[in-house]
Formats: C-alpha cells, sequence, structure tokens
C-alpha cells in the first residue's frame, strides 16, 4: 500500500539510496541522505524517512534518539508498512521478540505480500516457537513464491515440527520433483535424508525403508545411509538384511560400539558363549581392533574374565596406552573384577620390576618402557580404589623412572587432590604443564588446580599463556564463553567469603546461555538456504533443552546457594571481610580493620576501571573506525549490567534464586537437587504448598546418597507445619491428607518431626551423613539442644560409614558459618578438626601444610579454620561439579566412592 505521503522522485531516489545505505552497512551515508530529505520544509515530517533516519542512528548506538525518530515517524504516518517494518526491527535489535512480531503484524496489515516483511516474521515466530504462527507465514511466503526453494523447505519444516509428518512428507515429495539432483548433490543428498527422517519419526518403517533403497544412489552419505537402513530392518525384524548392514559398517570401523551392540540385538544370544562367539568372530577378522578384546569384558566373570583381561592389558601394557585406566573404569562396579584387576596388575608390576617379563614363565622380555606404563595404570588403579597413600607411593617409583612423563604428573596431582593436599597438587601439576607449555589440556588443568587452591593469580598467568595479547583472562574467559573457568572462580570466590564476585560469574554464566539462545536466530535462514535441515532439526532440539546442560546446572546451583544465604543473612557493607577476620579482635580494631580494608577496595577498584579502559582502547585500535561507538555502548553496559556490589545488596534475593531455579524445574527435573532447592526457596517464601509439592518430588528421586537432605527437609516441615498458627483451613486440610504419605504412620498429636528425627538417628547410629543431618535438625527444633546436637555430630570415627573428605569440608564449612548450629565453641571446632585430620592427615583443610604458599586467602588458623573454605562456602565446597577427571560409577566398595570425589 502506497504511503499517506509519497515523496516526489528526487526525494524517492534519495529515500531508495537510504534503504541501499542500510542494508550495505554504510550508516553515516543513510544518515546524511536521510537528513536531504528531511530538510526539505515540505517533508520535515515525513514518517518513513523519520523511521529510516532512526534505524540509521540506532545502528550508530545513538538508541534514544533513534527510539524517538521512529515513533516520531509512526505517528505521522501509521498506515505505512515501512514505518512499522522498522520499528519491528528496532524491537528485534533489544531482543524484544514479542513486541517486534506484534510490529511486523501491523506491517502486514498495509502490505499483506510483503516479501521482507513476512520472512522477518516467521523468523522470529520460529525463533519465540510459535509454530502455529510459523506455518500459516510459511505458506503465504510458498503462495507467493512457488518457484523458489526456501518457502518449500520451510513450509515442510513448519509441518514437520507440528508432527504434522503425512504434510510434510508430501510438500517435499512435491517440491523433489521439481529438482535436479544433478545441479546440487550435496543439497539433493540432504533432503533425501530429511525426507526419511520424517518418515521414520511417523513411524512409518517399511516407507521409509523403501524410501532409502530408491534414492540409495543419490544419498551422498554412505555411513549414515548405512546405519539408517540398518535400524530399518531391525524395527521391520528383517534381520538377515540388518546383519549384512552391520556386518558392513564393522567393516568400515571395528572399533565402534554401538555396531556390537545392534549385532547382538540381531543374533538374540541366550548364552555367555554364544555371546561370546560373535565377538570372537570379528576378532578373527580384524585382529588390530581393541573393541572385540575389550568388550566382552563387560560380562564375562571368573576363569574366563581374568584369562581375557591378562591379554587385553598385556598388549596395551606393550603398546604404552596410557587412558588404559579410563577404558577399564565402567568394570569397577564389579567387586570381583576390581579384585582381580588389582591383583593382576600387582603381578604385572613386581615381575616386571624383577625378570622384566609379565609372567616369569614368558620368553621373551618386554621392553624397558612397559614396566613404567605398569607403574602408571598400576598407580592410578590404586588411585581409583582409594587407596591414595599406596597409590602416591607407586607413581613417585614411576617419576624417578622417568620423571619426564606428563601423564605421571597429571595422576600424582590428581591423587593428592583425593588426599586433600591440594598445594602440593597444584605443585605436581604445575611440574606437568612446566614439560609442556603447548598442551592447552594440560594448561587448563593447571589452572582449575590453581584455581581450587586459591592461587587465583598464579593461575591467570598460567592461563594467559593461551589468550590474546592486550587482553585479560577474566576478559578473554568472558569473550569466549569459556564456563569452566568462570564456574570455578565462582567457587574460589565463595569459598573465600566474595559472594557480590560469585554472584557475578554465576550471572555470567547464565547470559552465555542466553546468548547461545539468542545465537540461534542468525541460523535460522541460514540452515534452510544450506539444506542442512537434518542439523537444524537437531539444533532446534537442542535450544529447547539447552539449559538442562551441566554448567548452567552448576552455575544456578552456586546462585541459588548464595541467593538464600543472603536471604537468611542479608549483606551488610563489609561483610565479604568478616569471614576472613578474627573473632579476638576488639570493636574499634574491627572499625579500623574495615576502614582499610575500604580504602584498599577503591584502590583496587580504581585500577580496574583504569585496566578496562586501557583495554577498550586497545580494542578500538585494533577495530576499524565503524560503529566505534555502539561497541562502546555495548561494552559499557556489560561492564554496568553485573556489579558485584549491587548484586549482593539486592533487595529480592530469593526471588533471584527462584528466577535461577525455574529453568532447572523445566529442564532438570529428574534431579534430587532440583527439588531440594524448590523446598529451600518455597520454604522461605512461606509457601507451604509449594513445600509439600518439592517433598513429594523429592520422595520420587531419592537415593542413599541424598536421603539424609530428605530427611532434613522434612524434619523442617512438620516443624513449621506444627509450629505455625495462621495456616488457612485449606492449606491445612491439603497437608492432612499428604500427611501419611510424606511422613509414614504417626498417632494425633503426636510431634512428628521430633519422633521422625529419633527414627532416623536410631536407624543410623554408625552414618556421618545422616548424624550431620539428624543433628542440624536437633538443633533446628530447639536451639537450646545444641551440646546433644554436637555430641551425635562429633560422635563418629574413621569406621563410620558414608565418611569422605568431600562430606568433612562440608561439615566444617557448616561449623564456621555459624548458620546451622549458631555460634560453634573453639573446643568443638577443635575436635572435630582433630578426628577429621587423624582420617585425612594430609588435608590442608584440616591443617597440613608440606611448605609455605601465598594462596589468595588465609591459612588455617588455632581452630582449624582455612580460608579454602571461608565463610561462603556453604554445602558445596568443592562442589558437586562434574569435573574433567573421569569418575567411577557406584562402585564395588566403600574406598571406591571415596575415590570418585
Amino acid at each position: 500500500m502506497p504511503s499517506n505521503n509519497p515523496l516526489p522522485p528526487k526525494e524517492k531516489a534519495l529515500f531508495n539510496r537510504i534503504v541501499k545505505c542500510y542494508e550495505h552497512k554504510q550508516y553515516r551515508n543513510g544518515f546524511k541522505f536521510a537528513k536531504q530529505i528531511l530538510s526539505n520544509p515540505k517533508y520535515a515530517e515525513h514518517g518513513e524517512t523519520l523511521a529510516m533516519k532512526g534505524l540509521t542512528m540506532n545502528c550508530l548506538g545513538k538508541k534514544d534518539e533513534a527510539y524517538e525518530l521512529v515513533k516520531r515517524g509512526l505517528t505521522n504516518d501509521i498506515s505505512s508498512h515501512v514505518c512499522w517494518h522498522v520499528y519491528g526491527l528496532l524491537q528485534r535489535s533489544d531482543k524484544k521478540y514479542d513486541e517486534a512480531i506484534k510490529c511486523y503484524r501491523n506491517a502486514l496489515k498495509w502490505d499483506p505480500e510483503n516479501l521482507h516483511i513476512l520472512r522477518d516474521l516467521s523468523m522470529l515466530q520460529i525463533h519465540m516457537r510459535d509454530m502455529e504462527g510459523h506455518r500459516q507465514t510459511k505458506y503465504t511466503l510458498l503462495q507467493l513464491k512457488p518457484a523458489q526453494r526456501a518457502p518449500w523447505i520451510g513450509y515442510a519444516i513448519s509441518n514437520h515440527l507440528l508432527k504434522d509428518y503425512d504434510a510434510a512428507f508430501r510438500v517435499l515429495e512435491e517440491f523433489r520433483k521439481t529438482q535436479q539432483s544433478e545441479d546440487a548433490q550435496y543439497e539433493y543428498s540432504e533432503l533425501l535424508l530429511y525426507q526419511n527422517l520424517i518418515l521414520r519419526q511417523a513411524n512409518r518403517y517399511q516407507q521409509a525403508l523403501d524410501h532409502l533403497r530408491d534414492n540409495e544412489d543419490r544419498i551422498l552419505d554412505k555411513c549414515a545411509l548405512d546405519e539408517i537402513k540398518g535400524e530399518l530392518c531391525l524395527q521391520l525384524n528383517d534381520l538377515k538384511s540388518a546383519e549384512e548392514v552391520y556386518v558392513g559398517l564393522i567393516e568400515r570401523n571395528p572399533e565402534n560400539v554401538k555396531y556390537y551392540e545392534k549385532l547382538e540385538a540381531i543374533f538374540m544370544p541366550n548364552t555367555t558363549e554364544e555371546r561370546l562367539e560373535i565377538y570372537d568372530l570379528v576378532h578373527e577378522r580384524f585382529p588390530r581392533a581393541d573393541a572385540p578384546r575389550f568388550l566382552p569384558l563387560r560380562f564375562i566373570t571368573g576363569e574366563l574374565f581374568e584369562t581375557r583381561l591378562n591379554a587385553y592389558m598385556r598388549r596395551q601394557l606393550t603398546r604404552g596406552i596410557p587412558p588404559l585406566l579410563i577404558t577399564l573404569k565402567e568394570l569397577y562396579g564389579d567387586a570381583s573384577k576390581v579384585e582381580c584387576i588389582s591383583k593382576m596388575a600387582e603381578n604385572f608390576v613386581e615381575n616386571l620390576r624383577s625378570s622384566n617379563k609379565f609372567d616369569p614363565s614368558d620368553e621373551s622380555e618386554e621392553e624397558a618402557t612397559t614396566f613404567l606404563w605398569a607403574l602408571s595404570f598400576y598407580g592410578q588403579h590404586l588411585d581409583a580404589i582409594g587407596r591414595h597413600d599406596h597409590a602416591l607411593a607407586v607413581i613417585d617409583e614411576a617419576i624417578a623412572h622417568t620423571p619426564t612423563l606428563i601423564e605421571l604428573h597429571l595422576a600424582r596431582a590428581k591423587t593428592l587432590k583425593h588426599l586433600g593436599d591440594m598445594e602440593e597438587a597444584a605443585k605436581a601439576i604445575d611440574e606437568a604443564q612446566s614439560l609442556d607449555t603447548a598442551d592447552r589440556f594440560v594448561n587448563c588443568k593447571c589452572v582449575r588446580y590453581m584455581i581450587r587452591n586459591g592461587q587465583l593469580k598464579e593461575a591467570a598467568q598460567i592461563a594467559s599463556k593461551f589468550t590474546r595479547e592486550n587482553v585479560t583472562v577474566d576478559d578473554y574467559a568472558l569473550e569466549m564463553q569459556c564456563m569452566w573457568y568462570e564456574l570455578e572462580i565462582a567457587l574460589s570466590h565463595w569459598r573465600s567469603g566474595r559472594l557480590g564476585e560469585t554472584l557475578k560469574k554465576c550471572h555470567e554464566v547464565d547470559r552465555h546461555f542466553h546468548e547461545i539462545t539468542q545465537d540461534q536466530l542468525e541460523f535460522h535462514q541460514y540452515c534452510i538456504r544450506k539444506t542442512t535441515l537434518n542439523a537444524y532439526t537437531r539444533l532446534l532440539a537442542l535450544e529447547d533443552e539447552l539449559r538442562a546442560h551441566d554448567f548452567y546446572f552448576q552455575a544456578a546451583r552456586i546462585a541459588i546457594e548464595v541467593y538464600i544465604q543472603l536471604h537468611d543473612e542479608p549483606y551488610q557493607d563489609g561483610d565479604n571481610d568478616q569471614n576472613n577476620q578474627d573473632t579476638s579482635l576488639t570493636s574499634a580494631e574491627l572499625k579500623k580493620l574495615r576502614n582499610k580494608q575500604r580504602k584498599a577496595d577503591r584502590k583496587k577498584a580504581a585500577a580496574e576501571k583504569k585496566r578496562q579502559e586501557q583495554d577498550r582502547l586497545n580494542k578500538r585500535k585494533q577495530q576499524p573506525p565503524k560503529n566505534q561507538k555502539a561497541e562502546d555502548v555495548n561494552d559499557l553496559k556489560k561492564e554496568d549490567e553485573f556489579q558485584a556490589e549491587k548484586l549482593v545488596s539486592c533487595s529480592d534475593p530469593i526471588e533471584q534464586a527462584q528466577r535461577f531455579l525455574l529453568p532447572l524445574e523445566l529442564h532438570r527435573y529428574e534431579s534430587f537437587e532440583t527439588h531440594h532447592f524448590a523446598y529451600r526457596v518455597a520454604e522461605r517464601r512461606g509457601k507451604f504448598l509449594l513445600m509439600l509439592r518439592a517433598l513429594q518430588r523429592c520422595r520420587k528421586f531419592v537415593d542413599e546418597a541424598t536421603l539424609p537432605d530428605l530427611h532434613l527437609c522434612k524434619v523442617r516441615f512438620a516443624h513449621k507445619v506444627r509450629h505455625t498458627t495462621e495456616l488457612s483451613p485449606l492449606i491445612s486440610d491439603i497437608i492432612k491428607r499428604h500427611k501419611v504419605e510424606v511422613f509414614g504412620e504417626f498417632e494425633d498429636g503426636e510431634d512428628i518431626a521430633v519422633s521422625l528425627n529419633n527414627e532416623f538417628i536410631k536407624q543410623y547410629p554408625n552414618s556421618l551423613a545422616h548424624q550431620y543431618a539428624a543433628s542440624k535438625a536437633m538443633y533446628y527444633m530447639d536451639e537450646s539442644r545444641q551440646k546433644d546436637a554436637f555430641s551425635l555430630l562429633l560422635d563418629f570415627s574413621s569406621e563410620s560409614e558414608h565418611i569422605d573428605l568431600k562430606l568433612c569440608q562440608r561439615i566444617h564449612d557448616s561449623l564456621r558459618a555459624k548458620r546451622d548450629y549458631g555460634v560453634v565453641q573453639s573446643a568443638v571446632m577443635k575436635e572435630f578438626v582433630s578426628k577429621c585430620s587423624a582420617i585425612f592427615p594430609v588435608a590442608n583443610v584440616f591443617g597440613f601444610h608440606r611448605a609455605a604458599i601465598t594462596p589468595d586467602h588465609e591459612s588455617v588458623n588455632e581452630d582449624g579454620e582455612d580460608g579454602n573454605c571461608g565463610g561462603g562456602g556453604g554445602d558445596l565446597y568443592q562442589s558437586n561439579i562434574k569435573q574433567t577427571d573421569q569418575q567411577l560409577p557406584n562402585g564395588a566398595s566403600h574406598q571406591q566412592e571415596q575415590a570418585t570425589n
């Protein structure tokens, strides 16, 4: 529809040049042409020109002026599709996608066949997952441009995402008739595979198999073709054809474990011998393949297992395979197999040491390096089953044999970490990275260990070997979305009580996930244009479940813990330093110390600001002058967005915790921790029904390790319900209906919380984890019973169940934080530290230090208070974060259970 105020030819030509300048990102030229038109008094209020001028100013970083101009233009010409389209583009640049969609729809009212607006609208609709609207828009585009490829594919995808598989297949089939496969072979091949995916998801397996066979010559990805064909043959129970396919795939790649699983599904062996025969036949055909040698170790037992394991380990040790333990680790869930591995590794080491043979009866001797790899594996194996002291001695022997082998220093650092000696572990891994400074993996491991040891400056220096010049490590990690680094820094700040810095890192990780979600916007049209349709649908599925990723879970977990702490103990100026102060100081000395610290903080903030300005100047020098102001504005906004002081001083910490919790409830529903956090947040919000719901969900996913946490929640809930007089009758009635389900059978009038806790103590008298939960519950119900709580907590020894270093660190943090037990007497702390140091004699957290170092936080004082687990640490000291080290499954022994941590 033409504008209400059309321009004459001269001005119209200038307006067209504005549009071209915008499309070619020549914003300053476009701004000049807009100025020329508006300088004419007749067209000073021309709506479309004002809108385009605002759009160019937005690209130059003048957002406020841009909005003012576009709104002015829209007011002057509200029936112009250009003004509405420009307003939508402005909203989209601010990521206000719902508002942008409204603007595009208004634009289409005045020009319903505008292709640019329809394409922009469809892109935002798929981005916001408005699937029905997206299908309608794509159908309109298909009607307008039936000769183009993109509308056909886009309409098919929209039907597919709405699970209308028949329509999607028909659209692609009609489109395929118009295509010549010789013109674009790769694109045509991808189109055929995508069409076949639709048939498989519609459960039309026979049609999918026929479709593959008919188009076999046109599909270029032969590996994917055979895998799909084999899966379809299995679904259709055509076992003979499936066998031919998977035998061919194994010939292509005999190391692919999935192919062997499919062969087992085809032959359906009834006995271990029949199952073993499958692998033996493949082994005869491919004698150099490792998979048919190792996979039988999963299911065979007894002497046969020992014989096969002996042959496998000999071969790997002779070849010098460093990750042998990682390969065998899945066998460690069986105690008998662990014992067999232990004996065999020990015998190998002893025999190689004495006779340079695996067995004295062997005819030939082994090379000298075989003994080295045997020592390396044996040391790692001992560490994995919890015999850390013996493991350290074996690894030290291996290092004495060959001091330059990096893998040995890595194994030594890992063993020292399991012993709790992070100081020596950091030194060991620093030695490893010094042997090969170009190894990025070892560099990252070294950085991680140093951060956990509190050596933040040293960690930054090591990390800077792989960062860009003139950019700090923190800025580089932020730019590259290096989330493992940011999470480690967040934990370090939390352990030191720097809650603001902790939250800043958590919010930065959260922003990374938001940015990843926004980045998909550019791929909607690109993937259709390039016909990467299978990858595109996988991308959409990934984006829908993005916040199920471990990194987000870890960041959310830390942030929720910190916000709960801020809710329980609101932040006051100077709190960041109180955790590390000696409580024996007088008030005057404390005031003097705080003033000194504030001055130091101000000086540090000024230096940081100066550094950031310098970094911005350096960045500006490296960039072309275009859009420099916009870049500077974006940088300033990012810096101001997450300020530690603002984050820690927020007025609604529990609402902020709820914001991090919601994605976990959507994407991590099957995790006990999610619902445990949900209970704790609901408890502080005073929402009894949400607390009840969280408890019921916790019961679904509880296991032996999380049972103490569930018990504490149940006791707190029962105690709170009993002592709350303002409950509405409706809520009370709902709680009574679920009382037996949640708590079990109790007599009317009985104090459920006390009875639950007493039964729990009797049921688990020798478990430190359960005693810890019961003692916290005891103090929560009656603060006058603090001595009884401490007596229960301290009634443990090295023979107690479920005792490990991580649990002792959690309890140590809890005692220091003065939250779970109130003010703790120094005698209690000393007794606890004394008992723990007897069990973990080289753990730094309990006072052991081999040599003086200079970490960024304080060392252990006379009460065993270590800066490594400062007041902010809470229950996530050293965190449950999934580490890069491979973790064992539920093991065969208690020692293995410790080793995984």
